[in-house]
């Protein structure tokens, strides 16, 4: 009959399909949130912790903004599982249309890619036994070797302890990803390796390359498949779907490429090697990222899920040499950890303006996402994220009520309130700086000068000495001379006296007789 209903689907109990729907609906909106939604929300006193201390967290980066370090930020602080504050701050860029959120906002993680990226491959490798961190690195990257390069280990690269200089300009130099990688393979040790610390990309990128050497994979897809993929952490990759772009932070807008960028890696080296590296490349959301810290501090395991064993966590993440553990830095009081932080924490920071800092003792993570290389307007961008750093992770562990060692006492003001440098003016500093230039060339070319005049002076002595005892031999020949000549001269005056006085004599002898004569002659 033509308006008449169709029958009900005779597989399905009448009745009931609704409530299968429903649950079909529930079950699909409930591992979309478990794959985009980070880890789940509480509040800071379910885990111990203070709403209105952390309310600091706030005043600290919007003053950041203010101060115009940085357009915006994404945060998450997390403690004993969960998600306390979980923020954006501001807009993606300085139009304000865009505005951040902490669990869609993507942004350039810079430098934590050799941290959550290539160490952590390298950890997985680790426990499958396929990576020996103390072996040569030539065992796995057969081109890296011949004179010091065979004396490096894996260790050294992951301690900054190789000897490789802190990076090469390989963005100038090669012209293709294989020639940007033959280039770091090429790079020159500079010391013995293990003698000496370098902050060194190139030996971030070496570890990605032996990650790809021994998986038989490219990083980013061994990555996908190991780590991110099992974490849910669908936002983490090295290159960006056009279709991100719209949620991306945007970073240089002049760079060497001559273009503005966004969604697209800021490092020009990660460009070069083809925007993936070990050194950088990574984009992610701060959502995604508190995933990945709790994992750490739940030993390796997230939601039931291994991603590495609760032994290499520990080995990986404890100092190894100086203030480095193996990939990551440990919290030292300088290094954007703040000054309240466990000596167990560790953590690394990006030069996009990005860091994570997670503390076991304290079973908590802090995550600071900006885009502080985006047209900042802070004279010195650089000082602002490093006090924002700084003051976001004091404020967070400052807000733990349940410590042990008691509560701490909330200072007077945080280094976001003094803002001390943010804005002194540059061309104070410039001129400065251009005049300690000019003085140091000045008394460079006065040494030089000086070193001149030394040496032409003792030149001049030595010429005059030399000239000197010429002088002296030759008045010294002359004397002689003249002795030889006036004893000759004398010689042949008394020669010719006694030439003389016998002519004289003999002319006396032949007068004398005529005049005998005469005189006789007259005489008679």
């Amino acid at each position: 009959m033509v308006g008449a209903a169709a029958p009900p689907d005779s597989s399905v109990p009448h009745g009931r399909t609704p409530l299968v729907l429903l649950l079909a609906a529930l079950v699909i909106a409930a591992a979309d949130m478990t794959a985009t939604s980070g880890l789940p929300e509480r509040e800071p006193a379910a885990v111990g912790m203070s709403s209105a201390r952390l309310s600091t967290i706030d005043r600290v980066v919007q003053r950041g903004i203010d101060a115009g370090g940085y357009p915006g930020a994404a945060v998450v602080v997390g403690r004993k599982g969960y998600s306390v504050l979980s923020r954006g701050f501001g807009a993606l860029d300085w139009s304000g249309r865009s505005r951040v959120s902490s669990r869609e906002s993507l942004y350039d993680l810079a430098s934590l890619t050799k941290v959550v990226a290539t160490t952590t491959a390298i950890m997985v490798l680790f426990d499958a036994g396929k990576v020996d961190i103390d072996a040569p690195v030539s065992r796995y990257l057969p081109d890296f070797s011949g004179g010091r390069r065979d004396q490096v280990t894996v260790r050294h690269l992951l301690t900054h302890r190789a000897g490789l200089p802190a990076g090469r300009e390989l963005w100038r130099i090669a012209k293709t990803p294989a020639e940007a990688r033959a280039a770091v393979l090429a790079s020159p040790i500079q010391c013995t390796p293990g003698s000496c610390y370098e902050y060194s990309d190139l030996g971030a990128d070496l570890l990605g390359f032996v990650a790809e050497a021994v998986s038989g994979q490219s990083l980013d897809a061994f990555l996908e498949r190991q780590v991110f993929g099992k974490l849910g952490m669908t936002d983490t990759h090295f290159r960006l779907d056009p279709m991100s772009t719209g949620r991306t932070a945007p970073t240089e807008i002049a760079p060497p490429r001559g273009y503005p960028l966004r969604g697209e890696v800021h490092d020009e080296n990660a460009y070069a090697l083809g925007g993936v590296a070990g050194h950088a490349g990574l984009f992610s959301t701060a959502d995604d990222l508190s995933v990945f810290a709790q994992m750490l501090l739940d030993g390796g395991v997230y939601n039931g899920v291994r991603v590495v064993s609760d032994s290499a966590v520990a080995l990986f993440t404890k100092r190894a040499a100086g203030h480095r553990a193996l990939g990551w830095d440990t919290c030292d009081g300088g290094a954007g950890c703040g000054q309240y932080m466990s000596e167990r924490a560790f953590g690394h920071t990006g030069f996009t303006g990005t860091s994570l800092w997670i503390d076991p003792d304290r079973q908590m993570f802090v995550i600071l996402l900006t885009n502080r290389v985006h047209a900042a307007r802070a004279r010195r961008p650089s000082q602002v994220i490093a006090d924002v750093r700084n003051d976001l992770a004091d404020a967070a562990v400052l807000a733990v009520m349940d410590d042990p060692t008691g509560v701490l006492a909330m200072p007077v003001s945080f280094r976001a309130d003094l803002a001390q440098d943010w804005n002194r003016p540059l061309r104070s500093s410039r001129a400065s700086s251009a005049a300690s230039r000019r003085r140091a060339a000045a008394a460079k070319r006065a040494s030089a000068k000086r070193a001149a005049a030394k040496k032409s002076a003792a030149k001049k002595t030595s010429a005059k000495k030399a000239s000197a005892k010429k002088s002296s031999a030759k008045t010294t020949s002359t004397k002689k001379t003249s002795t030889s000549k006036a004893s000759t001269s004398k010689a042949s005056t008394s020669k010719a006296s006694t030439s003389k006085a016998s002519t004289s004599a003999k002319k006396k002898t032949s007068v004398k007789k005529p005049v005998v004569k005469k005189s006789a002659k007259n005489a008679r």
